[in-house]
């Protein structure tokens, strides 16, 4: 049966579940998901800017990484956690469009970001000792404003082909979030043209970037295959490891969302990816990029030891 046209004023959002034992579990989670990721990016932040052995290009690009992530987080987090225990599940059209516009934003930021990261990599192991005039703070500089302007610039153009769809009388949204996937299972009809304008930024946004990252790699492994030592070649790679795991994480869960056709959408799995790449991924990036870093150990333990000594 055809569906009704009508102007939509507000969207409900279903979440993960409508058992109220289950939605209390999941507050739990989320809300300790959330306090970790506003603790570990703001700590890794705060260590990047204090300590001045940290202020190398690669660890610059870290920090701009993790405030994207509490950025990106805080976008989606607040709403899951109000869902969870609110028996109010509705989200009004503008307050969805501006959900939607800053996830796109901020995804696609994240995938030119990933990218400077990559050649920064790939500077440090092909030019270790021209590394900081190869990479001076304000080529950085541009790299993160570029990653920004590029991603919000491609997020206008989604959310305005979004938003403009003809959405149809069910305004229920299977999801935890406004999301292409949902939306497009609400609209009346989605014409091809929209279909070419999804593609066209996937292959701008994501597979561009993950090309470069590829290309880097690529340059990295020939320039550290031209290491004679293996311990210097072990080390070369150790430096790429937490960016190549990051990147792996991050553009898998994308491609696997984005790549695939309307038509073969399932929500109920597409929800359980999202919310990794969502919500567990700007908590990871932290640990990621701390945990085998000893840099970063040392300047958390002389941060302790500096808050102790206060104490």
């Amino acid at each position: 049966m055809e569906r009704s046209n009508r102007t939509v004023s507000e969207f409900l959002l279903l979440g993960f579940t409508t058992d109220p034992v289950m939605q209390l579990a999941l507050f739990v989670v989320f809300l300790g998901v959330y306090s970790l990721t506003l603790v570990g990016n703001s700590t890794l932040i705060v260590l990047i800017c204090n300590d001045s052995r940290l202020h190398t290009p690669m660890y610059f690009f870290i920090g701009n990484l993790s405030f994207l992530d509490l950025w990106y987080s805080s976008v989606y987090t607040p709403k899951i956690l109000m869902t969870c225990i609110s028996e109010d599940k509705s989200i009004s059209f503008a307050g969805c469009l501006c959900q939607f516009f800053f996830s796109a934003g901020l995804a696609y930021s994240e995938c030119y970001l990933l990218a400077a990261m990559a050649y920064d990599r790939y500077v440090a192991i092909s030019k270790p000792l021209l590394y900081a005039q190869a990479m001076p703070r304000r080529l950085c500089i541009c790299f993160v404003i570029y990653s920004y302007i590029g991603g919000f610039l491609n997020a206008i153009i989604l959310t305005s082909n979004t938003f403009t769809l003809d959405f149809c009388g069910d305004n229920v949204i299977d999801d935890f979030f406004c999301d292409v996937p949902p939306l497009v299972k609400l609209a009346c009809d989605v014409e091809e043209s929209y279909q070419a304008v999804l593609y066209f930024l996937l292959a701008s946004n994501v597979i561009s970037p993950a090309m470069l990252i590829l290309a880097s790699y690529i340059f990295i492994i020939a320039a550290v295959l031209r290491i004679r030592s293996s311990q210097g070649r072990l080390k070369a790679f150790s430096t790429c490891s937490s960016h190549l795991i990051s990147v792996t994480l991050y553009y898998g869960s994308i491609l696997y969302i984005y790549s695939r056709p309307s038509s073969s959408y399932s929500l109920e799995r597409d929800k359980i990816v999202s919310t990794f790449y969502t919500v567990l991924f700007p908590m990871l990036n932290p640990m990621i990029y701390s945990l085998r870093n000893k840099d970063v150990k040392a300047a958390l333990r002389k941060l302790f030891v500096l808050a102790q000594s206060e104490v």
